[in-house]
């Protein structure tokens, strides 16, 4: 028996199911980058905040990175997964992927295809 957490998001007020359940099952939000340090955040947020914060976060990180301290940023040093996320990872363009640069640092290279948003420029 899979017995959820209803948690109210601190920014928002909506209640929201967590994910973590008793039995171990973790969190939609361990899909998302590990960004966040404990202090940003009260307490948990629903998803629809948790993105925007994440997105807010990661687009301050990108834009502080300069191209030559791109092969070598933190976010190609985070733990791979192929679930991407709209808003965080790419966008959505003529109903085309648009990947962000925050997409490009995580790869940790350039693929030379002369992207719109590479960070490696």
């Amino acid at each position: 028996m899979n017995i959820q957490k209803i948690k109210k998001c601190s920014t928002c007020g909506v209640p929201f199911n967590c994910g973590d359940t008793l039995e171990g099952s973790k969190c939609w939000c361990n899909d998302f980058p590990p960004i966040f340090v404990p202090t940003d955040v009260v307490d948990c947020l629903c998803p629809d905040c948790f993105k925007t914060a994440c997105s807010i976060k990661i687009d301050q990180y990108v834009a502080a990175v300069l191209p030559e301290e791109a092969h070598d940023s933190k976010a190609s040093k985070l733990p791979k997964t192929e679930n991407l996320i709209e808003g965080i990872d790419y966008y959505l363009e003529d109903e085309k992927k648009v990947f962000k640069a925050w997409y490009h640092l995580k790869r940790g290279h350039c693929c030379e295809e002369s992207c719109l948003h590479c960070p490696y420029k």
